[in-house]
């Protein structure tokens, strides 16, 4: 009979909960989803308790003013860029085909002038005209020559790109209305927002049709690696603990004990706060340590939870545990 007492006691103490060091609760770290522009809320796509995934859409304000800036910015790049693809190139086909018209006139019209030069220089040698008649005829052929020669640099002018302060100048505008382009699609994608992470929509401050001010929240989030456990060590016990240590989080209702390292011990010590319903505690002065659960996905943790924290290890002088 006394060991079959023995092995019950010792099976019962096996089942019994660690007892707890300290008291803490459970406290969550929220993301706040606002837009950086302002506007009516054209749609809200989730409500308070709903689990979203990441990068699917949270809401949507007006953004007609922004669309229509975006869509002016874009025709404005197409046209810098026609201008700048325009000073790149030579006159255009037709242009040059008047040009070469007009040289071919030029060419038959000196030709005729530098044969009649000819003829009034043999005449002058046989005495039928005076010397002047051959001075004139000089000079319409020099004349001739000359609208030749123009009208030759005309057409390699008209082959030529524009003078490259003209192409960077184009060049800049075109760089310029890309960037502005840039920045109305920036504006345009602000006005509605996507969850950053797989999380709990805790709570939605608008309700549609309502008007946003410029980064406003518009609801909160709690991913749940943002959930945690906070408790308060007494001044002389903080030796026992170091960042990094496994401690034991113990919660009503929550089944088996629940894994955590500790992420944070404060710097600075404090009075337990009113949260802490434990009266030998409250007087004592403590510093506040923060733990996060190994496994957060599980979603054990519920903000404003009271929680009892045990060590796993305890903590040598040397920092190391044992």
């Amino acid at each position: 009979m006394s060991l079959a007492l023995a092995t019950f006691a010792i099976l019962a103490g096996c089942n019994e909960k660690p007892s707890a060091n300290w008291s803490g609760y459970a406290e969550g770290e929220y993301i706040y989803i606002s837009a950086p522009l302002g506007g009516k809320l054209d749609s809200i796509k989730v409500q308070a308790g709903q689990q979203v995934a990441k990068d699917s859409l949270l809401f949507a304000l007006d953004a007609e003013a922004e669309n229509a800036a975006h869509d002016e910015a874009s025709a404005r790049l197409m046209s810098a860029r026609a201008q700048a693809s325009n000073t790149e190139k030579g006159r255009r086909n037709e242009e040059i085909a008047v040009t070469l018209a007009q040289l071919s006139s030029a060419q038959a019209q000196a030709a005729l002038v530098r044969q009649e030069l000819a003829r009034q220089q043999q005449l002058v040698g046989q005495g039928f005209v005076s010397k002047s008649r051959v001075d004139d005829a000089q000079t319409n052929v020099k004349l001739s020559e000359a609208r030749v020669a123009e009208l030759n640099a005309t057409l390699s002018v008209a082959k030529l790109p524009a003078r490259a302060d003209e192409r960077a100048a184009a060049q800049s505008s075109a760089d310029a209305a890309k960037e502005a382009l840039r920045q109305t699609a920036w504006r345009s994608g602000q006005k509605s927002q996507n969850s950053p992470a797989n999380a709990l929509v805790v709570e939605v401050f608008f309700r549609q049709g309502e008007y946003v001010q410029p980064g406003q929240p518009v609801l909160s989030l709690l991913p749940p690696e943002n959930r945690k456990a906070r408790f308060f060590v007494p001044e002389g016990e903080l030796g026992k603990i170091v960042v990094g240590q496994a401690v034991s989080l113990h919660c009503d209702g929550c089944g088996a004990a629940i894994p955590a390292h500790i992420s944070r011990i404060a710097s600075q010590a404090e009075y337990t706060p009113p949260v802490i319903y434990s009266n030998a505690q409250r007087a004592k002065l403590v510093f506040m340590v923060e733990a996060k659960p190994d496994q957060p996905d599980k979603l054990l943790l519920h903000p404003g939870q009271p929680l009892d924290v045990s060590l796993l290890a305890a903590v040598t002088s040397s920092g190391k545990a044992r």
